[in-house]
């Protein structure tokens, strides 16, 4: 990589003590591992919102669906609007930005799981977003999110760091010189990632680019990106990923003997059964591919869709 991509993140991962207590969370798989790849753009929006440091801890409270910010020891007080509107505030700064991992459990920066308290003291069946997080998606519904917590998962890791790359690819090289011709080149150079994630999803954005007019480009642009990144959400299945293998080792059985077919079919079989990782099969078949897969096959992000060094097909 030439140049870092740069992400949101939020204040205290990096260190800052911005939290309620004055401490902070920091994040060493942030600082020490992502920190080689992406810059980080830091934000508190509680910080930011004008509340002091320390402060008593905060919850939201009320009707799940348009919570109040409040202080768990008065509920009285409703500090939601500050918090709203400094969040919108910051938001055309964000439009540099090509992913943002959030502080876990936080009224304000949680993701999809922050409990929403009656007044009865317990919390709702119903769980959301924090205050910020809902004005980010809001903002940018397309942009990669994630906790911090939720990158120990190496599952929901390989895939918020394939969505920053894929998501930092369209935007800052097909956006900014926008065709048909670049679109469609994007589209063919991630096809066999988006087939691990969603093969007939796939198919259908596949037709989308091809009934694609000149004159409907922008409009299009937004919806392709949209389907795009909506294919990429989830991380892809092991079923997924063997049905892209496979399909790559079609192309290659004209030129590859069958010996070595059988020996790449076998250690595919071996991945889907959960006896080796991802790596494995990926690292057979890109012996490979440079001498026998053609142009075609090898343009394919599958391949190497972030920097190898991170290690994230090791543990799949």
């Amino acid at each position: 990589m030439q140049q870092k991509i740069q992400i949101g993140i939020s204040a205290c991962l990096v260190g800052q003590e911005v939290r309620y207590n004055g401490g902070h969370c920091q994040s060493s798989l942030c600082l020490k591992t992502l920190s080689e790849y992406f810059e980080y753009k830091t934000f508190c929006p509680e910080v930011a919102a004008g509340f002091s440091v320390p402060r008593p801890t905060m919850r939201l409270t009320g009707d799940p669906d348009k919570p109040r910010l409040s202080y768990s020891d008065d509920h009285s007080v409703d500090v939601s609007a500050r918090l709203i509107a400094v969040s919108q505030e910051v938001m055309p700064r964000m439009q540099d930005i090509y992913g943002y991992i959030l502080m876990k459990n936080s009224p304000s920066c949680g993701m999809e799981r922050i409990k929403v308290y009656q007044d009865n003291g317990h919390p709702h069946m119903k769980k959301r977003d924090g205050l910020f997080t809902e004005q980010l998606r809001k903002a940018y519904p397309n942009l990669p999110i994630e906790e911090e917590g939720r990158l120990h998962d190496k599952y929901l890791y390989e895939n918020f760091v394939l969505r920053v790359f894929c998501y930092h690819e369209w935007r800052s090289k097909v956006l900014a010189n926008l065709s048909i011709g670049e679109m469609m080149k994007f589209h063919s150079r991630h096809k066999f990632i988006l087939q691990a994630h969603n093969y007939e999803q796939t198919v259908a954005l596949g037709r989308f680019l091809a009934d694609l007019e000149q004159g409907a480009l922008a409009d299009a642009a937004q919806e392709y990106e949209s389907r795009f990144m909506t294919i990429l959400a989830k991380p892809a299945s092991k079923a997924g990923h063997c049905n892209v293998m496979m399909h790559i080792l079609g192309f290659l059985k004209k030129r590859v003997d069958s010996q070595s077919r059988q020996d790449l079919v076998s250690v595919i079989k071996s991945y889907r059964k959960g006896e080796v990782p991802l790596i494995a099969p990926m690292t057979l078949l890109k012996h490979y591919t440079p001498r026998f897969g053609g142009d075609y096959i090898n343009a394919q992000s599958y391949f190497d869709p972030y920097p190898g060094e991170l290690g994230l097909r090791n543990g799949l």
